[in-house]
């Protein structure tokens, strides 16, 4: 995917007009005037948004093209529904719209396919949780949505899940106007916590109390995954002796850890 190409579409990326918030109203004025020039206008001064959307899914490994085209849409559904009445900027309330019609475009074009039938029971699955929700003033639990449908709750997990797109580790999950907090920011990391890294320092801390012999025998036997023999082979001394050294070194090493 080009996300750096200059046409997309036909249109040229590095001319789009950017219009400001005086412009934007006015625009908007005379669309609902009717000036079907006006809001032509206004769809090509929104486009930037578009672009700036799809670079959200580079990773789909999708045509940007067609992307491009999916959000377009997504853009002109915002821009027939916004109510200027509201306190709230068109870009807050259109950029959602977009990712929307993107994320159902990848839905609907995944090659991962999910049947039509289980897509019926997870959308029959979300009016029930939302119609119980409202009755209740909380969220139900998949028992109370499968009584309410007459499926069992098996089916409806299965079909949940077979709808939820893949989020990347990069997806933003909290903005307030400084850094951002990642997906990748929640997700715990068993490897690369602060305990693995404070053995990693201590390890190589030890390491460096030992002589070149022992550092060779240790790094060959444990970082390379020697076996003894072979390690006695490629330094010229018997498995005997290498295996002394190992435990002498790794005695040696406990000290310090």
């Amino acid at each position: 995917m080009l996300l750096n190409k200059v046409e997309i579409c036909g249109v040229n990326t590095s001319k789009l007009p950017v219009l400001t918030n005086e412009q934007k109203k006015e625009l908007f004025e005379r669309m609902h005037r009717g000036d079907t020039a006006a809001r032509e206008e206004f769809i090509k001064g929104n486009l930037r948004l578009v672009l700036s959307v799809i670079q959200k899914f580079n990773n789909r490994g999708e045509y940007v093209d067609d992307l491009f085209q999916v959000g377009c849409i997504g853009l002109i559904k915002a821009i027939d529904n916004f109510d200027v009445s509201q306190n709230v900027k068109f870009s807050t309330y259109a950029v959602p719209m977009i990712i929307g019609e993107i994320r159902r475009y990848l839905r609907d074009n995944n090659s991962i396919r999910v049947s039509r039938s289980l897509r019926d029971i997870a959308y029959k699955a979300l009016q029930a949780k939302e119609k119980l929700t409202n009755q209740k003033s909380k969220e139900p639990t998949i028992e109370e949505i499968a009584k309410e449908l007459g499926i069992q709750k098996e089916e409806i997990v299965f079909a949940l899940d077979a709808i939820q797109d893949p989020i990347s580790l990069f997806e933003p999950v909290y903005h307030d106007g400084g850094d951002a907090i990642f997906v990748m920011d929640q997700v715990s990391d068993d490897k690369n916590n602060d305990e693995s890294w404070l053995e990693e320092i201590s390890l190589k801390e030890a390491m460096t109390k030992l002589n070149e012999r022992e550092k060779l025998i240790l790094t060959k036997r444990f970082f390379d995954g020697r076996t003894q023999m072979e390690v006695a082979e490629e330094i010229g001394i018997s498995q005997a002796q290498v295996s002394r050294l190992e435990k002498s070194a790794l005695l040696h090493m406990r000290k310090y850890i």
